[in-house]
């Protein structure tokens, strides 16, 4: 469904992406992790169109993404921090979000409903709080029922209700065969959702595995003790990723 071939990318003399390769396919639902500054929010972004890349390239679905954008509207993106405008209520977003996107599929409101925005619509956007406006960004990136899923930290700041409410959609999704990309620091809610696992480190991909195979190789049962054994075996070059990734 996606494959990228290559990328590089550099902001000034800083390499952020170093000859990236990398292949997503439909019904994985995989984990992007790695350290502060590794390239994962740029590789995001990148996919999306919002950063242009100096090197190699992104096909979705067979196609070039260089130059399309007709591509995006399969693709459902939950930034870390949704920002919005301040006078606007939940209503207002959500209605001019429909009206730009012009769609005539159905929609998908589970989350809508699940956390019960829609008792809230008339709530402006600058009196909410941090969870609940994770609460909005969660329920656009999953409204026009897209084949794509791309989270980051989707998780944080939701209350532990609102948590698995959003890991129960997230599995639901990944069963009728969809991609889900997630990016986290908290590996251990991501037992029970992830199927693939891509460690980033200093703009490179330093593994991509199944989970499965994963925790075969380090008889590990959890995914955060399966990667902190993985990367003990490369140390020190690790050392600091390890500490920053297994709390």
């Amino acid at each position: 469904m996606i494959e990228i071939k290559n990328l590089n990318k550099k902001f000034g003399k800083l390499s952020v992406l170093n000859d990236v390769n990398l292949s997503f396919k439909k019904g994985e639902c995989i984990a992007l992790i790695g350290s502060n500054g590794c390239g994962k929010t740029t590789l995001i972004k990148s996919i999306l169109g919002m950063v242009l890349l100096d090197k190699g390239s992104i096909e979705f679905n067979g196609i070039s993404v260089l130059g399309a954008y007709l591509y995006r509207e399969n693709i459902g993106y939950m930034p870390q921090i949704g920002r919005y405008p301040d006078n606007m209520t939940i209503g207002q977003i959500i209605e001019m979000i429909k009206k730009i996107r012009n769609s005539n599929e159905d929609l998908d409101e589970d989350l809508l409903k699940a956390f019960e925005l829609d008792k809230m619509f008339d709530k402006k956007m600058r009196t909410l709080s941090g969870g609940t406006t994770q609460k909005v960004s969660a329920v656009l990136a999953f409204l026009f029922n897209p084949d794509v899923l791309i989270l980051d930290e989707p998780t944080a700041g939701l209350d532990p209700l609102a948590s698995e409410i959003l890991k129960e959609k997230i599995i639901k999704e990944k069963e009728k065969g969809k991609l889900i990309l997630i990016t986290s620091h908290l590996l251990s809610e991501l037992d029970d959702l992830i199927t693939e696992i891509i460690f980033m480190q200093d703009g490179k991909v330093h593994f991509h595995k199944k989970v499965a195979d994963l925790k075969t190789e380090t008889n590990e049962d959890k995914i955060s003790k399966a990667i902190a054994s993985v990367l003990k075996q490369k140390q020190p070059e690790t050392h600091n990723a390890k500490l920053a990734i297994v709390s």
